[in-house]
């Protein structure tokens, strides 16, 4: 194995040696690399899986258990919450205990948790085992990288992360497909009872395959301080994303919550700089890679999760479509995912990570001005071409991002690098569903009063354009019941028009946020640190 590059992870301006210690080679099942992409695999796939799988139960959920409609928003926004704040430092963990305890911890956890919430009996049961969900699925995904990452040997491990970064994209985009299937042929309590033999199957893996590994100089103590600071920030920024849409961006309680997330973080980096063993050693970010890589993170999923949450409201609410149906028109996208991303990974690992992500974002921004030109009458084909060219685009950045920053961190530090990886796109995706909400929700505002009086509609009160307003902005059509049917479809049609306005700008900026993401894919490399487990294994 070549000697490794490390950089200073103290703030101190010494150089510390970061030597992964040498591992026996895997004989049999334990330690081998591909059984253990295997298993990671399995484990990863729950926590993506149900970013996406439950908003399809939802409606079934809130009618079963009789919950309001904020109640029911929290299913969604608990999970979010306690992943997004609890990543980092439970990618610290798995520095300091072990990345196969830490995996096997969360695998059990999650598992748990997904059945519990199946037995829950009310909405303030399922939104708490939701957080711990989160809380678990947090200790999985850092884990996983983290194995990866010492297992495999240098040329191999972007396929790996290909591979991996595939079945985070299969299971995101694919957990409304299997969600419809089951709530409409099942129940609700099947969206989470199914997790429960996948987190049976993915322990039994584990305890045969999984291999512990440690660098030599991992951390030995916790900075509880450091924990405290950077989980405020975390908890302050995600609720005041998630709550600007019904507060208002104006709304003095979101810039009340940002402030503090501000602050939050400066009191952060300055402790940082002050403790011995740091929870994230500043001195990562003096690797301009690294920092390029979680930047264009952030913008990748701006773009990607903020776009795509209008497209499911496009094809349900403005084509008809049910919960299943839409899933399927979403295969294209799925598909490239599944294609792309071995793809990309056997790409980086021949020119480095530089091009394919530039070459993936500038098809990204393609997809999303695409997007962009979508009318209330566009066919599957044309649809089915702009979602497989966005799966297309982001099958490298899954791959090379993850390998950027993972790779770009010493060995000691390969969770708290995931837990950064995967923070923040959790974050980019908060900003983009938030950012481009505001977007489509100003656009909505400013167009509807004129488009309804164009159409010769009766005027509406400010109160009744309001209502009407919220509705439009999800592309549901305001028809009051017993409307009759000629006045009906002229609502209909200023609904979906000025819906299809909104979710034209929003895609606009998805693809401008892509294009600013092009040039910062231009500064990022080949992990310095990258040597992973280059002495471990059979391939």
């Amino acid at each position: 194995m070549t000697s490794q590059t490390t950089i200073d992870t103290t703030g101190s301006g010494d150089r510390a040696p970061a030597a992964l210690p040498e591992q026996p080679s895997a004989t049999g099942l334990r330690g081998h690399p591909w059984l253990t992409l295997i298993t990671v695999a399995v484990g990863v796939m729950m926590v993506a899986l149900d970013g996406t799988i439950v908003a399809i139960a939802n409606p079934a959920i809130q009618k079963d258990l009789g919950a309001t409609f904020a109640q029911v928003q929290w299913i969604t926004n608990g999970y979010f919450l306690s992943l997004a704040v609890s990543l980092i430092t439970a990618g610290k963990l798995g520095d300091r205990f072990g990345h196969r305890q830490t995996f096997l911890i969360g695998v059990v956890g999650f598992a748990a948790a997904s059945g519990a919430i199946g037995l829950s009996d009310s909405i303030g049961l399922v939104v708490t085992f939701r957080v711990f969900q989160g809380l678990f699925g947090a200790l999985l995904m850092p884990a996983a990288l983290g194995l990866l990452r010492a297992t495999f040997p240098a040329e191999k491990l972007n396929m790996a992360i290909g591979i991996w970064g595939m079945v985070i994209g299969a299971s995101t985009a694919g957990g409304p497909i299997l969600g419809g299937v089951l709530v409409q042929h099942v129940s609700w309590q099947s969206v989470f009872f199914i997790n429960v033999p996948v987190g049976l199957s993915a322990l039994a893996l584990g305890v045969l395959i999984l291999r512990d590994h440690r660098a030599d100089n991992a951390p030995r103590s916790f900075d509880l301080p450091g924990i405290g600071l950077l989980s405020g920030a975390m908890f302050c920024l995600v609720w005041a994303l998630i709550k600007a849409p019904s507060w208002g961006w104006g709304d003095g309680r979101t810039w009340t919550f940002i402030a503090a997330s501000v602050l939050g973080f400066a009191l952060f980096s300055f402790w940082e700089t002050k403790v011995k063993e740091p929870l994230i050693p500043l001195g990562l970010f003096r690797s301009v890679p690294l920092s390029a890589g979680v930047v264009l993170m952030v913008l990748m999923a701006i773009a990607f999760m903020g776009g795509l949450f209008f497209v499911t409201f496009y094809l349900q609410n403005v084509h008809g479509m049910d919960p299943v149906d839409a899933g399927l028109h979403l295969l294209p996208l799925t598909g490239m995912m599944i294609v792309g991303s071995p793809l990309a990974g056997a790409a980086i690992t021949k020119l480095g990570p530089r091009i394919p992500l530039a070459g993936g974002m500038a098809a990204t921004t393609i997809a999303m001005y695409g997007m962009s030109t979508l009318k209330a009458d566009t066919g599957s084909a044309l649809m089915s071409l702009w979602f497989a060219l966005l799966g297309l685009g982001l099958a490298p950045v899954m791959v090379g991002a993850t390998e950027v920053i993972v790779g770009n961190a010493p060995m000691e530090l390969s969770g708290v690098a995931g837990g950064l990886q995967q923070a923040a796109m959790q974050i980019g995706g908060s900003l983009g569903t938030a950012v481009l909400g505001a977007v489509m929700a100003s656009k909505v505002d400013g167009d509807l009063a004129g488009n309804w009086a164009a159409a010769g509609l009766p005027k509406l009160t400010d109160a009744q354009l309001a209502q009407a307003s919220e509705a439009v902005q999800v592309g549901v059509a305001p028809v009051a019941k017993g409307t009759p049917a000629e006045i009906a479809a002229k609502i209909t049609d200023v609904a979906h028009d000025t819906f299809i306005s909104g979710m034209s700008l929003a895609s606009l900026v998805a693809a401008g946020v892509a294009a600013v993401a092009i040039l910062v894919a231009l500064l990022t490399k080949r992990g310095e640190n990258a040597e992973g487990g280059a002495g471990v294994g059979h391939i």
